[in-house]
C-alpha cells in the first residue's frame, strides 16, 4: 500500500493535527446533545414523566434473553425472565438492555414498549461489539499493530453495519485505555502503550462506528471507555487501584479519551478503578469538572457493570442507596446492571438528597441521545430480521477481516531469511493452536463463532501446502500424554517446523491478569524438545499482550506475532507465511526481556544514574538479569525486504514560531518488496520537567520495491515539542532536541539534533 492516504491521516504531527482529524461532521453532534435541543414532542414527554419513569430511563440491564456467550461474559445476576424484563420495560423501569439475542428479541421488546407503555419512549439496545459482530476482526491491540487508523475505521464501520442490522444502537467500544503493564489482561482491547497511537485509533473507531449520521440505520453510537486510567491498575491487576499524579494522568492517559470524545463519541463509561483514593464512578472532579466543564462533553456517562454498587465493597459507600447518590451526584448519568438508580433515585429526590433538576438533566441527556439515534422518529430503524441475515458475514466483511489480519501480524525475527516458506516443503505443524475451531476469534466476542473461523492448518492447506502434518504436542496449560514424543517424531520427518503456541482466549482479556507473561510451561517444554531436533523453527505466537520470550522460543530463527486474528485467522497467516503478502505490522507495545520488568514502556524517563551501553557498571539503573530496555521494543517489526536508513537531514535550529523539515532516505536493499513504517521520535534533553527518553511524534508507511529508495520527510513545529509545565499548562523551553527517524523506539535509524530558539 502506498503512503498517500496514510500520510494525510496516520502521519500526524502533534496534538494540533490529531485534534484536526478528530473534527468532523460528528463533532457537530455534540452541540445537538444539549437538552435544550430536544424536539417539542420529546420535551413534552419529559414533562409527563414520574420520578420512577425518570429513574427507569437511567437504568440499563443485561438482556434476560441473551446468548450463551453474552450470559457468560455478563451474567444477568439472577435477574428477571425475559417476560419479567419485558414487563419492566413496558412499566418504564428500563431505558434498554445490552448483549441481547438479536433482532427478534429487540423487535419483541420494542414492539411491546411502543404498544403498551404509558409514554412510549423507545428502548435503546446496546452490546459489546469490541472487534466485530458476526464477522470478527483482529483484537484491537493487534489491529493497532497495523499502525493504520484508516483500517480501524473501516473495520469499525463494517462492525457497525452488521451490528446495526441486528438491532444494536450502541456499542461499548472503543476502549482507549493506555496499557503499559503487560500483566493486565485487558491490554488486548486497546491500542497499546503510546498516547499518540491511542488517540489516532480512538478517533478512527469512533468515526467508523458512528459514521456520518448517528440516525442512519448502519450507525452505532460509540462509547469511550474506561474513564479513566483503567489501564494503569496497580500490578496489572484488573479492577485494582490507580495512584498517579495529575501530570501523568493528563500527559499519558487522558489524551485518547479526549480525542475520542472530540471525534463525536456521544457516550462514555466510568472505569472500575479508583484514582488517588476516589472511585471513578463516584469522582466529581473526573466526571464533572474535567469531562463536563473543561472538555464540554454533553453526552451520557454510564457506569460499568455494577460499578456503582462496587463502591460499597471498596469502602466508599455504606449501602446501595448511598452508592446511587454518590455516583449520580458525581456525574454518572446511567447505572448498568445494579438497579441502584431505579431502586433509589426516586426516594433520593423526594428526600432532597438529589436535586430534581440534576435528575432531569441526566434524563434529558438520555432522551437527547435516543433522539440523535433516530429512535423517536422510528423505534425500529435498526430492527429488521431480514436485514440482520443479509448483513451478516458478507463477502466484503470476510475480505476485510483477512486484510486486517494480514496487516496486524508482526515479524519479530527472521534469521537467515527463513521466511517466507515454500509451501511445497514438508511442514510439521506443531502446537495447541495448530488446528481446531478454538481460540481463533479472541477474547470479548459476544456474537461471533469460532466454528465459522478458519483455523491454521485449513489456511495452510488452502494456500497450497500439501505436505503438512499436525501434532498438538501439548495443551495450552497442560501436558498431553505422549504429546512431546509425537511432536519430536513429526519434526524429525519434516523440513521445517511451524510451532503454534501462546495464550488461549481465556488467558487474555478481562480479569485475566498474569504474574508471569511467558509462554506456559507445557508449551515451553514442547518448544525445547522440538528445538533439539535441529530443524528450523518458525514460532507463531498467539497472544493478547506483550510476552516475555524465553529459551527455545526466544532463540527460534523466526518469530511471527499473530495475536488473535478473528474470522480469517488461517488464511491470513498462510498469506504471510508463504509470502503472498509481506509482514507490515509493528509492535504497539513493548516485549520485555523478563516479566519482572513490568510495567515497561519505551517512553520512560532517564534517571540520574543511567546504565551505560555495553559492560555492566555497578550502582546504575538496571536489573541484575536484564537491561533497562525491551527485547522487542515499541514500533519494532521486520519485513521481507531489507531496509536501511541514511543519515538524517536536520536543520540546526527551529525558530520559536517557525517550522523545520527533518528527513532521511530509506532504501530497500533486499530482493522483495516491502512496506516500511518510518517513525519520528524526539527528546527534549533539558527541561524544567524531566522528559521521556523518546516520544513518538509521527509515522509514515512507505512502499519500497527491491532496490528502491524514498526520501521521507516530517515537519516539526514548536507545538509538537510542548509538555505540561509546573502549572500543568502546555509549555516548551528553548534548548537542544534529539530527533530520530527510525524503525522502532530503540533503533538509532537516522539521528540528529536541533536547537529550539526563542
Amino acid at each position: 500500500m502506498s503512503d498517500n492516504t496514510i500520510s494525510r491521516r496516520a502521519a500526524l504531527l502533534g496534538m494540533g493535527t490529531v485534534a484536526a482529524w478528530a473534527a468532523s461532521p460528528a463533532r457537530a453532534l455534540l452541540a445537538q446533545a444539549d437538552g435544550a435541543t430536544l424536539s417539542p414532542a420529546v420535551e413534552a414527554i419529559l414533562a409527563k414523566m414520574t420520578l420512577e419513569e425518570k429513574a427507569g430511563q437511567l437504568q440499563l440491564n443485561a438482556a434476560a434473553w441473551g446468548g450463551g456467550v453474552a450470559t457468560a461474559l455478563n451474567p444477568p445476576s439472577n435477574g428477571p425472565s425475559f417476560e419479567g424484563q419485558l414487563a419492566d420495560a413496558v412499566a418504564g423501569k428500563l431505558t434498554g438492555v445490552f448483549n441481547g439475542n438479536g433482532a427478534e428479541m429487540a423487535r419483541r421488546m420494542q414492539g411491546a414498549v411502543m404498544r403498551d407503555s404509558r409514554l412510549k419512549i423507545p428502548l435503546i439496545f446496546a452490546a459489546d461489539v469490541i472487534h466485530g459482530h458476526r464477522t470478527i476482526f483482529p483484537v484491537p491491540v493487534a489491529e493497532a499493530a497495523s499502525f493504520d487508523p484508516d483500517l480501524a475505521m473501516r473495520t469499525a464501520r463494517m462492525a457497525a453495519y452488521e451490528a446495526a442490522g441486528a438491532g444494536i444502537d450502541w456499542t461499548f467500544f472503543p476502549m482507549v485505555d493506555i496499557a503499559r503493564d503487560q500483566r493486565w489482561g485487558r491490554t488486548m482491547e486497546g491500542a497499546g502503550e503510546d498516547p499518540m497511537l491511542g488517540q489516532l485509533f480512538a478517533i478512527a473507531r469512533v468515526k467508523g462506528f458512528q459514521g456520518k449520521n448517528l440516525a442512519a440505520d448502519d450507525a452505532v453510537m460509540a462509547c469511550i471507555k474506561h474513564f479513566a486510567a483503567y489501564g494503569a491498575a496497580e500490578s496489572g491487576l484488573d479492577y485494582n487501584i490507580v495512584d498517579m499524579s495529575e501530570r501523568t494522568l493528563r500527559e499519558v492517559y487522558l489524551p485518547p479519551y479526549k480525542a475520542g470524545f472530540d471525534a463525536g463519541a456521544m457516550s462514555g463509561m466510568a472505569s472500575f478503578n479508583e484514582i488517588n483514593g476516589i472511585p471513578s464512578t463516584g469522582n466529581p472532579w473526573l466526571m464533572k469538572q474535567l469531562l463536563r466543564d473543561e472538555w464540554k462533553f454533553p453526552g451520557i456517562i454510564v457506569s460499568d457493570y455494577t460499578g456503582d454498587e462496587e463502591m460499597i465493597a471498596a469502602g466508599f459507600a455504606k449501602d446501595g442507596k448511598d452508592a446511587a447518590r454518590i455516583a449520580f451526584l458525581a456525574g454518572v448519568d446511567m447505572s448498568m446492571q445494579s438497579n441502584l438508580y431505579a431502586l433509589h433515585l426516586p426516594s433520593l429526590v423526594r428526600e432532597g438528597a438529589v436535586p430534581q433538576e440534576v435528575l432531569d438533566r441526566s434524563v434529558r441527556r438520555v432522551l437527547a441521545v435516543k433522539q440523535m439515534l433516530g429512535l423517536f422518529d422510528d423505534p425500529f430503524r435498526r430492527i429488521d430480521r431480514k436485514r440482520e441475515t443479509a448483513r451478516s458475514r458478507t463477502k466484503a466483511a470476510i475480505a476485510l477481516s483477512r486484510e486486517a489480519a494480514q496487516k496486524s501480524m508482526v515479524l519479530l525475527k527472521n534469521d537467515g531469511d527463513l521466511l517466507p516458506l515454500d509451501p511445497a516443503r514438508k511442514i510439521a505443524l506443531i502446537g495447541p493452536f495448530a488446528s481446531g475451531q478454538h481460540d481463533l476469534n479472541g477474547p470479548w466476542v459476544v456474537y461471533g463463532d469460532n466454528n465459522q473461523a478458519i483455523d491454521l492448518v485449513t489456511g495452510l492447506r488452502a494456500a497450497g501446502a500439501k505436505n503438512v502434518t499436525v501434532t498438538p504436542g501439548s495443551g495450552v496449560e497442560d501436558a498431553l500424554p505422549g504429546g512431546i514424543e509425537a511432536a519430536v517424531a513429526a519434526a524429525q520427518g519434516a523440513d521445517v517446523v511451524v510451532l503454534a503456541i501462546g495464550e488461549s482466549e481465556s488467558m487474555s482479556g478481562e480479569a485475566q491478569s498474569r504474574t508471569s507473561i511467558t509462554v506456559p510451561a507445557p508449551q515451553m517444554a514442547l518448544a525445547e524438545a522440538v528445538a533439539k531436533t535441529g530443524k528450523p523453527i518458525v514460532v507463531l505466537l498467539k497472544n493478547g499482550r506483550g510476552l516475555a520470550l524465553e529459551g527455545a522460543v526466544k532463540d527460534a530463527p523466526a518469530i511471527l506475532v499473530t495475536w488473535f486474528l478473528g474470522s480469517e485467522t488461517g488464511h491470513a497467516i498462510a498469506d504471510v507465511l508463504f509470502g503472498k503478502v509481506g509482514p507490515s505490522g509493528r509492535l504497539p507495545l513493548s516485549f520485555p526481556y523478563e516479566s519482572g520488568q513490568e510495567p515497561y514502556y519505551y517512553a520512560h524517563k532517564e534517571t540520574g544514574r543511567p546504565a551505560p551501553a555495553g559492560t555492566r557498571v555497578p550502582y546504575k539503573t538496571q536489573w541484575r538479569t536484564a537491561p533497562n530496555a525491551a527485547l522487542y521494543p515499541f514500533g519494532h517489526g521486520l519485513t521481507y525486504g531489507k531496509v536501511t536508513y541514511d543519515a538524517a537531514d536536520v536543520p540546526a535550529s527551529l525558530a520559536w514560531d517557525g517550522r523545520i523539515t527533518v528527513s532521511a532516505t530509506v532504501t530497500n536493499t533486499g530482493t522483495r518488496a516491502c512496506e516500511e513504517l518510518v517513525q519520528l521520535y524526539i527528546r527534549d534533553r533539558v527541561a524544567s520537567i524531566t522528559r521521556p527518553v523518546r516520544e513518538m511524534k509521527a509515522f509514515r508507511k512507505v512502499a519500497l520495491a527491491p532496490g528502491k529508495s524514498e526520501r521521507v520527510s516530517f515537519t516539526l513545529t514548536r507545538a509538537q515539542l510542548e509538555f505540561l509545565g509546573t502549572d500543568l499548562r502546555p509549555t516548551v523551553e528553548p534548548g537542544t532536541f534529539d530527533v530520530w527517524i527510525a524503525p522502532s523506539a530503540q533503533a538509532d535509524g537516522a539521528h540528529g539534533t536541533f536547537e529550539l530558539v526563542k
